[in-house]
């Protein structure tokens, strides 16, 4: 199989992107956040060596101009602000800020979340008829099982509205009480034509999430950092793992995890890494992107985006990972 070589450097990314015939990417797993919150959550991977044993240097520590320039220089067709909440009353007023920075961001993907608390299913409610096309839950950053009672009312918002929902459900960097794909399972057996996407493949339990993918059609898998020289210290793809996201590919969806990424936008050199050190170019060959004409990309799909990465039409006018 003969893949296109990758970018060196960010600023080379349109023209790889170019040579594979994309014209643009969907990537459905990025982070904006009211700035306060952004310096406590860049402030937490600080200090991510006493945490982890290992550094998380913020490789993309620049304003919100900077950033919204940076994200679309890599070919963003629109940019997600996904946001999580860690403790009971900061949903809805994430939402409100959501809400606010899709209306000041013309090309914005208007997102959403929630919490488990007597509330949820109101402002759910509110953000999905406010325009809210892609929802956030981190299990382990906000310390809830997806299949809690206080939250299945807006499941069933989210699952009629057909809205997907990212969800950070694996057991790494650090696991949690409620992370792990059996939780994931009872709520998709209340709720089978949930969308969801779960974050950075489920790792490291990949093949447990890559078998739901299989058993329910909503599910798809994001490549958030996967296969990168950083994440393959500690949950590292299974041999044959690839071919098993070759047999999904159109549930397997691009994510990066900007700008949180703890690597520079250089290449890497293990020959294990499936994934650059660039934060967007690493995901596509993460997701199995191939150079025109090779045997790959005319045998097998490639990965699509789940609903809602695409810009809106408008008139006129608590160890973390991401």
């Amino acid at each position: 199989m003969r893949t296109t070589a990758g970018p060196a450097s960010d600023a080379e990314i349109p023209a790889y992107l170019e040579r594979l015939g994309i014209p643009a990417l969907a990537d459905i797993h990025v982070h904006f956040l009211p700035s306060a919150m952004l310096e406590k959550v860049w402030a937490y991977f600080d200090a991510a060596e006493d945490r982890y044993g290992w550094p998380w240097p913020i490789a993309y520590r620049v304003s919100e101009e900077e950033r919204l320039r940076l994200a679309r220089s890599f070919g963003l067709a629109a940019i997600p602000a996904l946001t999580y909440p860690h403790k009971p009353g900061m949903a809805a007023w994430l939402n409100a800020w959501c809400a606010e920075f899709a209306r000041r961001v013309p090309d914005a993907v208007h997102c959403g979340t929630m919490y488990p608390e007597p509330d949820a299913a109101d402002y759910v409610g509110h953000a999905l008829a406010s325009g809210a096309r892609l929802f956030k839950v981190h299990l382990q950053v906000g310390g809830f099982g997806p299949d809690d009672p206080l939250l299945e009312p807006a499941w069933a918002l989210l699952e009629d509205a057909a809205v997907p929902v990212v969800m950070h459900a694996g057991s790494k960097p650090l696991p949690g009480q409620f992370t792990g794909p059996q939780r994931v399972r009872a709520l998709l057996d209340l709720h089978p034509r949930l969308t969801l996407v779960i974050a950075h493949l489920g790792m490291p339990e990949y093949w447990e999430f890559a078998d739901l993918a299989a058993a329910y059609p909503n599910v798809h898998l994001d490549t958030t950092m996967s296969a990168t020289d950083f994440t393959e210290r500690f949950a590292p793809l299974p041999d044959g793992f690839p071919g098993r996201l070759a047999e999904l590919a159109d549930r397997v969806v691009l994510g990066s995890d900007f700008p949180n990424i703890p690597y520079p936008p250089t290449p890497t050199s293990s020959p294990r890494s499936r994934g650059s050190a660039s934060a967007t170019s690493g995901c596509a060959r993460s997701c199995g992107t191939t150079g025109p004409g090779s045997s790959a990309s005319r045998s097998r799909p490639r990965a699509r985006p789940a609903p809602a990465c695409a810009p809106r039409r408008r008139s006129g006018g608590r160890g973390r990972r991401s």
